[in-house]
């Protein structure tokens, strides 16, 4: 089998991968909707206990629209939980709320691998805007002027960095969510495992985004290292 085809074969199993643990995300959060707290905090509540919990009181929860659009913004400190979760007083709700605000928690303890990824959220920002075009030119090019795909591939090395620091982070603020989510009582022995099971299947997409990046940057270079 050519290096070529492995790519193609990995990307398909990536994409099928994604495809299925995304769906199983959906079904698992939607099957333990009705399985409450122990207190009935919604997850506005219980993000907001944790912040004082953790003597943070400079971070606002506040509602964002869509689905599974929860994220913690550390530029103007606020934790934007969905519809769902903000109001939702699921254990499936508790323990998003509770993951995002393990976020702020980094923030305010300066986590080493979230003030790495704040550096890189402008960069990659800007290297978004612009990569595809690059990469577009640079293969079209490749035979005449090669050196354009390889700042491509350097941008794009850039956005793969990106997905592999974030993977720590995520990690992290659900191991810091699920320790407290025990220690406050906010789950029980019978819940608990359902509040971790839902961030462990939040996590793999995490996993499977940072290893699609990184078969996509070997293909870039490996069409680069073809071109005489």
């Amino acid at each position: 089998m050519s290096n070529t085809v492995l790519i193609w074969v990995i990307f398909g199993v990536l994409m099928l991968l994604s495809y299925i643990i995304s769906s199983a995300l959906q079904s698992y959060f939607k099957k333990c909707s009705k399985i409450l707290t122990n207190d009935g905090l919604t997850g506005k509540d219980v993000a907001e206990k944790m912040l004082h919990d953790n003597g943070i009181y400079d971070v606002q929860v506040v509602f964002t629209g869509g689905s599974l659009t929860d994220h913690y913004n550390p530029t103007n400190k606020t934790i934007n939980l969905s519809h769902d979760v903000y109001y939702g007083n699921s254990v499936t709700a508790a323990a998003v709320a509770a993951h995002e605000t393990g976020h702020a928690v980094q923030h305010a303890h300066s986590y080493y691998w979230l003030t790495m990824r704040s550096k890189l959220v402008p960069v990659v920002s800007f290297v978004s805007n612009w990569i595809q075009w690059v990469l577009l030119a640079g293969i079209l090019l490749v035979n005449i002027f090669p050196q354009l795909l390889l700042v491509g591939i350097v941008l794009f090395a850039l956005t793969t960095l990106f997905s592999f620091v974030t993977l720590p982070v995520e990690i992290n603020a659900s191991r810091r969510a699920l320790v407290w989510l025990n220690s406050s009582n906010i789950t029980s022995v019978q819940t608990h495992p359902k509040a971790e099971k839902a961030l462990r299947l939040a996590a793999y997409t995490y996993v499977i985004a940072a290893l699609s990046s990184l078969a996509t940057l070997m293909y870039y270079i490996l069409v680069y290292s073809r071109r005489s």
